[in-house]
C-alpha cells in the first residue's frame, strides 16, 4: 500500500501573521484529503512559525521547517518542493485561501489528462468551451503572443507534476519573474491543462510583493525582456507572418504601456528610462498610442 500523498501543499511564509491562519483553515476545509501540508518558514520575525507549530501539533498531515538564513520567496519555494512527496505540488501562498471544492477539481484535471506538466487557474472567462482544455505546446504559445495569455498567474494558482518540476530544476530565483519563466519554460515541452478560474481567493494588501513591484520601474522591462527572448528562442512554433505579427504585439503592448504610466503619472524620467532600456525605436514607441486610444 503506497502512504504517500497524492498532493503536497507548499506554504511558504514570511510575516504573514495576520493571514496564516486563514490559509491553513483553509486547507484543513477542503474535500480532498490525500494531501500533504509543507509550511516553511522564512525567518519570519514575527509569530508565523509559531502560529504553523500550533496546527501541526493538532494535524500530521502538516509539516513545518524554518529555514536558517533567510532564502527569498523563489529560493524558498524550492526549499518547500524538497520536502514535497506528493506526485503533484500545490503551492498556496500564505496570504492566500483555497475554496473547498477546488484541490479535487484540480487532481481530477491532472489524472485525466497525464501528459499535461501544469494546471494553471486564470481569473479571466473568455472561452468558447467548458473547462478544463489540454492546450499543446503550439497553442500555448501562440495564445502567449498572438491571443491571451494561459501563463499570466502566479504559483498560488498552479499544481505542478512533482518530477517534471525537479527535471527542470524549480524556479530559477529571479524575482518577479520567477513563476511566469517557469511557466514558459514548461509551456514549450508540455502540454499545459487549463483550469477554471477564481479556484483560489487571492488576498490583496499592501505588504505583498506585487505592491513592491509597482513601485519598481525597472521590472516593467525584465518582463519585456523575459518575452522578448523567449519569442525569439520559441521562434519555430509561429509562420513567418505569425512571428512578425507576435513582435509586432509584443512592442506595440509594452509601448502603450509607457504611454500609458506617461500619460497618467507624468513622470518623464521613469519613462525616459524604461524607453531607453527597452531598446525600442521612435516608431515602435509611437505604434503604442493605437493601442492606447482602442484600450
Amino acid at each position: 500500500m503506497n502512504d504517500l500523498p497524492l498532493v503536497s501543499i507548499l506554504t511558504t511564509v514570511y510575516n504573514r501573521e495576520k493571514y496564516l491562519t486563514d490559509c491553513i483553515n483553509s486547507i484543513l476545509n477542503i474535500n480532498y484529503s490525500n494531501w500533504e501540508l509543507i509550511i516553511v518558514d522564512d525567518c519570519s520575525k514575527d509569530n508565523s512559525y509559531q502560529i504553523a507549530g500550533t496546527f501541526a501539533k493538532k494535524d500530521k498531515r502538516i509539516k513545518i521547517f524554518q529555514n536558517e538564513n533567510n532564502l527569498g520567496d523563489y529560493p524558498n519555494r524550492n526549499k518547500a518542493a524538497s520536502y514535497a512527496k506528493g506526485k503533484y505540488i500545490k503551492y498556496l501562498d500564505a496570504d492566500d485561501t483555497i475554496y473547498k471544492y477546488s484541490l479535487d477539481y484540480m487532481v481530477e484535471a491532472m489524472e485525466k489528462n497525464p501528459t499535461a506538466a501544469l494546471g494553471i487557474s486564470f481569473n479571466t472567462i473568455d472561452d468558447k468551451w467548458p473547462y478544463p482544455q489540454l492546450c499543446e505546446p503550439n497553442i500555448t504559445i501562440k495564445s502567449e503572443y498572438l491571443g491571451k495569455s494561459l501563463l499570466g498567474c502566479g504559483p498560488s494558482a498552479s499544481i505542478i507534476k512533482r518530477d517534471v518540476f525537479i527535471d527542470m530544476n524549480g524556479f530559477s530565483g529571479k524575482q518577479y519573474i520567477g513563476d511566469h519563466e517557469l511557466w514558459l519554460k514548461l509551456a514549450c515541452v508540455f502540454p499545459i491543462v487549463k483550469l477554471q478560474p477564481s479556484l483560489i481567493w487571492w488576498r490583496v494588501h499592501d505588504e505583498q510583493q506585487i505592491a513592491s513591484e509597482e513601485k519598481n520601474i525597472k521590472i516593467r522591462n525584465v518582463r519585456f525582456q523575459l518575452s522578448k527572448s523567449h519569442l525569439i528562442a520559441n521562434k519555430s512554433f509561429f509562420s513567418p507572418d505569425e512571428y512578425t505579427l507576435a513582435e509586432c504585439r509584443l512592442k506595440q503592448n509594452y509601448a502603450r504601456g509607457l504611454l500609458k504610466q506617461l500619460l497618467t503619472n507624468k513622470k518623464w524620467k521613469d519613462f525616459y528610462l524604461l524607453f531607453k532600456w527597452s531598446n525600442l525605436s521612435l516608431a515602435e514607441l509611437l505604434s503604442g498610442f493605437k493601442g492606447y486610444i482602442y484600450q
